[in-house]
């Protein structure tokens, strides 16, 4: 180790390595502005005084990566520019140019290169900016949401619920039409295809596009309504599963309930119609319940038509149709105007989309499901009316989410709604109309909505979602109505009680006063004040909700059909069908 110096003042001359440190330092150009970081030109650390010239230094030529610019140059560079300007113009031009154009096309038909143009169309130019390059996939989404939702917009939404006793195959014939509109594909069937194989259920493998649960693909029966959808070139079709078993009728009225037209699914095979036909059958109250639901239009599918015991039979068809008819007369269907009759096979499809050919089918010559489905006529929709949206179902899913048809008016985000019976004002946040998010939606879709200011346990299925800025919808525990007997094997006295399904609700009640009876054929009274009512009778009834402080939503039927139509069912029967005339508390 060196042995310390005598003085330090020595040290300079004997430490060459120090002095030479020490030159370099003294060289340094110490007078240089201290670098300050700018929080703009409110605040400022650099030193006010002048400085002496600093000594010369390398400067380079381009600018730093990242300068600090103040706050004010940055506001000046917005106006400066004038050639970005235009520029940006430009590229607004081309933005809408680019989603008209798309909007007449179908976006699944777009190629990836599209899209991506229109998303980086709506950045700005500056590719140097980090913050401009994070936002273009964020732009990308929403773009092609907007082109989307125009898309379906343009399409007029209709309801069909899918009806029939058990085994019919309702499901399957669903299934089978998304595969063939391509909402699902080839290789998602594959996949149910081999889980039923293991499962030894092949032949419902297409059921399962609709029956999701698994109990539903155990046993092979549908137990709540089944909700998918599909589009043709003109309108969008919501697909409504009706449970087919006796036991899950209630759920079926559900479904009805939202339908625009009912799809009655027969099945040809040797006594598998008869079964159905049947008393006890489900296919005569199917029938019947869809027309008490208000439906406008019934398409009879007698499927099954490619099974060994019939083979494409038409004296099979014929004998199906002809014992079909008076019934359906009865229900007050038409046949020839609101009523069609049409083969087909949900296995293979064939008339679902396309004839299957003369080789195969020589004696039909009327449409194919699909073509009869886009030649209906559009539905008269108030669109104008009072908002009223039936609540069929809710859960919670970052807020509470509820589900329902639209019977009346239309609905945007941030409108403040009233949820009746409780007056329980919420604002709806979100719409979901199938996959997509959306800023409205009007009467005849159905939806999804997002509402705030409520808690789930607050709202029933049954409940309505009516407009503040008009007059919400009725609210009664005591009503009269009129009601026909369809099927009762004794008297109904005042004091009867049964179950009464009205839209989305279920309650009890109990008949309290009958005050006439009225000629089924001339619409006249016949007599004040029965004492009874029978099978096959008609009369206006009084009645009121069995359980104390409850109330449900309704409306005389003069005033919202939609609303004033009811069924009573009593022991798992429907006992009567009736619309509400008047309110009374």
């Amino acid at each position: 180790m060196a042995e310390p110096p005598a003085s330090w003042d020595q040290n300079d001359d004997e430490n060459s390595a120090l002095a030479a440190a020490l030159n370099k330092f003294g060289k340094l150009n110490v007078n240089a502005t201290e670098f300050v970081p700018n929080f703009g030109p409110a605040f400022s650390m650099a030193p006010k005084a002048p400085v002496a010239a600093p000594q010369p230094v390398v400067v380079p030529k381009t600018p730093p990566p990242t300068p600090v610019i103040p706050r004010s140059t940055t506001e000046e560079e917005k106006k400066q520019p004038e050639p970005m300007a235009k520029t940006h113009e430009l590229n607004v031009q081309q933005v809408k140019e680019s989603l008209n154009i798309v909007a007449e096309a179908e976006y699944n038909d777009l190629p990836e290169e599209d899209i991506e143009r229109i998303s980086a169309d709506t950045t700005t130019m500056n590719k140097s900016n980090t913050t401009s390059g994070s936002a273009v996939p964020k732009e990308k989404k929403p773009a092609a949401v907007i082109v989307k939702r125009d898309i379906i917009r343009k399409k007029e939404p209709l309801n069909i619920v899918f009806c029939g006793h058990v085994d019919a195959g309702k499901s399957t014939i669903g299934g089978q039409l998304m595969f063939l509109t391509g909402q699902v594909d080839k290789r998602t069937l594959e996949k149910y295809q081999t889980e039923a194989r293991e499962q030894s259920r092949e032949s419902w493998y297409l059921s399962w596009a609709l029956d999701t649960n698994e109990e539903e693909r155990a046993k092979g029966k549908t137990v709540e309504v089944g909700r998918a959808w599909f589009e043709t070139e003109k309108k969008h079709f919501i697909i409504l599963d009706a449970p087919g078993h006796k036991c899950f009728v209630p759920n079926m009225i559900g479904g009805a309930s939202q339908a625009d037209i009912a799809i009655l699914v027969i099945s040809a095979r040797k006594g598998e119609f008869e079964t159905g036909f049947e008393r006890g059958g489900q296919t005569r109250e199917h029938a019947m319940l869809v027309k008490t639901a208000g439906v406008r239009y019934l398409v009879v599918l007698i499927n099954k038509m490619d099974d060994p015991t019939v083979n494409w039979d038409q004296t099979r068809y014929e004998e199906i149709k002809d014992k079909l008819t008076p019934y359906l007369k009865k229900c007050g269907f038409k046949p020839g105007e609101d009523t069609i009759f049409m083969p087909c096979s949900g296995m293979s499809g064939a008339l679902l989309k396309e004839h299957p050919g003369e080789a195969l089918l020589p004696w039909y010559k009327g449409p194919t499901f699909i073509d009869y489905l886009e030649s209906l006529p559009s539905f008269n929709r108030s669109i104008d009316g009072p908002f009223r949206m039936p609540i069929i179902e809710k859960y919670k899913e970052m807020g509470v989410i509820i589900m329902g048809k639209i019977e009346s008016g239309c609905c945007r985000v941030g409108d403040r709604c009233i949820v009746m019976p409780n007056r329980h004002r919420v604002e709806v946040t979100n719409i979901y109309y199938e996959e997509i998010e959306t800023d409205s939606a009007v009467c005849g879709e159905n939806v999804r909505l997002k509402l705030k200011n409520i808690e789930e346990e607050e709202i029933s299925p049954g409940f309505i979602l009516c407009d503040t800025q008009q007059e919400p919808c009725g609210v009664g525990k005591v009503f009269d109505a009129q009601v026909a007997i369809i099927e009762h094997k004794s008297i109904i006295c005042p004091g009867y009680s049964a179950i009464l399904h009205l839209h989305a609700a279920a309650v009890e009640v109990q008949l309290k006063k009958l005050i006439t009876l009225i000629d089924r054929k001339t619409g006249d009274r016949t007599q004040e004040h029965p004492r009874f009512i029978k099978q096959d009778q008609v009369a206006i009834a009084r009645f009121e909700l069995s359980q104390t402080g409850q109330a449900i939503c309704m409306e005389p039927f003069k005033r919202f059909p939609q609303l004033g139509r009811f069924t009573l069912r009593d022991e798992g029967r429907t006992v009567a069908v009736g619309k509400v005339l008047k309110i009374i508390e």
